[in-house]
């Protein structure tokens, strides 16, 4: 099988566990707080303590997947959370009547157990696929654009089932029986077709790499500028359906909104993945933090009816997602040689669950922000807002990400590792 190939099947499993997050991020909180009647500040403190919760899981399982002393043990891992997975999900997109805040605290709990068991072995195993700089960013890339086309898909389905924004509890059900048919199809593909990585070197204990770990400041900064881009990018993802229904007062444009949106990241990473290769990839992301920002920047002037603005806006903006996407994870995939280099063995695992825990913790500060800050302005889904109420939304939505996506820019700017020092890293490895 050629390479482009093992990457195709490497990927294929990004498309349903990206058809899970949107919901869960989009269309789950609006279900449990308006038709359940939980409330938004009551779901919004579920999900933070679920998510807070679930962050010492990711290291460990990281380092489960590491140490484990068999074959193929990131491919055993994503076999056992599959089924996990999708019996987490049918309780929570599709509960029974009654069902309150413990209820969706307990099943989000198991589903994000799950999703680490699934996802903390696969992307290890895809930072373990190439030692090349460049050929990793096509690996990211691969997987990235599986993951668009789910959420893609995500958003469409419910769409062409003629399941509207005002419906997301239908939403969650088609989405659930879809999950539990596609995810088991392409996880068993991927384990099938795409081999583990031959080398491998046991990690060190985990005092000394603790200790390691501390002194790797190139991790801790990028840590810090994919924890404040995650934190920017929560807050839209976590209120578009509100700022769609009630600012632009379109929530039958919801789907076509969203769709622009990641057909455009689609669009925009094969573009970003070329200037990767030309220049260096923490610059062109540092760029596409920027440019997301300086477009966002123009929302708190939207108001009803502004359905064209508004589209430019998702498709301009769109255009950084695909490479917010691939561009971080390939760029840690260096970081990680860098600490083998230095002694610390093969923990993939332990970097990406580091990496998962800095990606859960950012969008649980994202709902536990925006959820209660609308209730405490006032904001109210069952009357009609004020405009000071539409403003603040608009203004949490548009504004507030634009200072995290700032400072993580500047984080990483210039981040010293390169193309030519990870050549040297990788000399040294061999």
């Amino acid at each position: 099988m050629s390479r482009a190939s093992r990457y195709w099947f490497y990927g294929l499993p990004g498309l349903p566990l990206a058809a899970l997050g949107l919901p869960l991020y989009i269309y789950l909180p609006t279900f449990y707080a308006e038709q359940l009647g939980i409330g938004l500040g009551a779901v919004g403190i579920a999900l933070l303590i679920a998510r807070v919760s679930d962050v010492l899981t990711d290291p460990l399982i990281g380092m489960l997947s590491d140490w484990l002393p068999i074959p193929s043990r990131r491919k055993w891992l994503m076999a056992l959370a599959t089924p996990l997975l999708i019996l987490a999900i049918w309780a929570l997109f599709i509960p029974p009547e009654g069902a309150g805040f413990w209820w969706l605290f307990s099943w989000s709990l198991l589903v994000y157990l799950a999703w680490s068991l699934l996802t903390l072995p696969y992307t290890a195993w895809g930072a373990e696929l190439s030692g090349d700089y460049d050929q990793r960013s096509t690996i990211t890339a691969s997987r990235e654009s599986f993951v668009l086309i789910g959420t893609l898909v995500a958003a469409g389905l419910p769409l062409a089932m003629g399941i509207g924004s005002d419906a997301p509890g239908e939403a969650l059900a088609v989405l659930a029986q879809f999950l539990a048919i596609l995810l088991p199809v392409t996880v068993l593909l991927c384990i099938l077709k795409v081999p583990e990585s031959n080398r491998r070197s046991n990690p060190i204990g985990f005092q000394a790499g603790l200790t390691l770990l501390k002194q790797n400041s190139l991790f801790i900064r990028l840590l810090f500028a994919y924890f404040m881009n995650g934190i920017a990018n929560g807050l839209p993802a976590t209120l578009f359906l509100l700022f769609v229904s009630y600012v632009l007062v379109l929530p039958e444009q919801f789907g076509l909104l969203l769709s622009a949106y990641f057909v455009s990241g689609l669009i925009g990473l094969p573009l970003g993945i070329k200037l990767a290769q030309r220049f260096n990839k923490h610059r062109v992301w540092g760029i596409s933090m920027l440019w997301a920002a300086v477009i966002f920047a123009w929302v708190p002037i939207l108001g009803a009816g502004d359905f064209v603005p508004f589209l430019i806006i998702c498709i301009l903006s769109g255009l950084s997602l695909g490479i917010d996407m691939a561009l971080p994870a390939s760029i840690q995939a260096d970081v990680i040689d860098l600490d083998s280099a230095k002694g610390g063995g093969q923990r993939s695992g332990f970097f990406f669950g580091l990496w998962g825990m800095a990606t859960k913790l950012s969008l649980a500060l994202a709902v536990g922000i925006a959820f209660p800050l609308l209730a405490i302005l006032g904001f109210d889904t069952e009357t009609a807002p004020a405009y000071n109420n539409l403003l603040a939304l608009s203004v949490l939505y548009g504004l507030l990400p634009i200072p995290f996506k700032l400072l993580a820019a500047w984080t990483i700017w210039s981040f010293p590792l390169d193309r030519q020092q990870h050549q040297a890293i990788q000399k040294q490895l061999n």
